[in-house]
């Protein structure tokens, strides 16, 4: 068993005991595991497959430097731009589609930046500087946390002038920077998924949603065997299979929090 050594990293789950040889690491985003996804798929993959999964639940940047370092046999993560440099370093065998869903901002019901109903998230962004409103980014070089910065740059706000005044990085999770909003009832990009299986929630409500730039596609990996020949390829590539099959696709949109849908299987035919 190979030794992760990764700050912050997160052994979420191991099936039924099984054979050494049987059982992979898969490096993820936290959003598929703090929203459930994985406690809902694994089990069935396992079952079906006879090979059990245990996952590194870390921020995407880190999920892809662990793949990097050969520490991982899958990688399934959400920042296309990085997933492609992955790719084209040669550090995977090829890049699949699984499923998306969407970021959302999260705020105080009483709204002081005035952003509830807007789809325009880069307005509603440029509203919570002017107001100078508490705003949590998740700072850890995940995926959500790319496409926070992302938006930021389009909407022309220079971060650096907010830091440690309204703007704070916590270089957290997503789960903690639901909880420090939830706390200081501070804004926060989030994606659907985290936010639907969050209990926590305090005084905050969904205030900015449905903009096309906040869609939120999820990828997977399979780490290059002939640049780390400790890849476990044949039940590395197994599980990405079966996660991009009819049976693997219908379990990503079966899996529900109170009766409405975390994810969206769009892997291709």
């Amino acid at each position: 068993m190979r030794k992760l050594v990764t700050i912050g990293a997160v052994l979420l789950w191991s099936t039924i005991t099984f054979a050494q040889d049987r059982t992979i690491t898969v490096a993820s985003t936290t959003s598929t595991e703090q929203s459930g996804l994985f406690g809902h798929l694994l089990p069935l993959f396992s079952k079906a497959e006879g090979i059990g999964v245990k996952v590194v639940a870390v921020g995407t940047g880190q999920a892809l430097d662990i793949g990097r370092r050969g520490d991982a046999d899958v990688v399934f993560v959400h920042d296309r731009p990085a997933e492609d440099r992955f790719m084209s370093e040669g550090q995977g065998v090829k890049r699949f589609d699984v499923m998306y869903n969407d970021f959302v901002i999260i705020g105080p019901k009483s709204d002081p930046a005035q952003i509830s109903g807007s789809k325009d998230v880069v307005e509603a962004l440029r509203k919570i500087a002017a107001a100078k409103v508490p705003f949590i980014s998740r700072g850890d070089k995940s995926g959500t946390h790319a496409a926070e910065l992302r938006l930021w740059k389009e909407a022309g706000v220079d971060l650096s002038a907010g830091k440690d005044a309204w703007y704070r990085e916590i270089g957290q999770g997503m789960g903690p920077a639901l909880n420090m909003a939830s706390s200081s009832n501070a804004y926060v990009l989030s994606d659907r998924g985290t936010w639907l299986s969050f209990k926590n929630r305090g005084e905050l409500a969904i205030l900015t949603e449905g903009d096309k730039r906040l869609f939120n596609q999820y990828g997977v990996m399979l780490v290059n065997p002939a640049m780390h020949p400790n890849v476990k390829a044949k039940e590395g590539q197994a599980f990405i299979d079966w996660l991009v099959s009819p049976q693997g696709q219908q379990a990503i949109a079966g899996y529900k929090v109170g009766g409405e849908q975390l994810f969206f299987p769009n892997a291709p035919n």
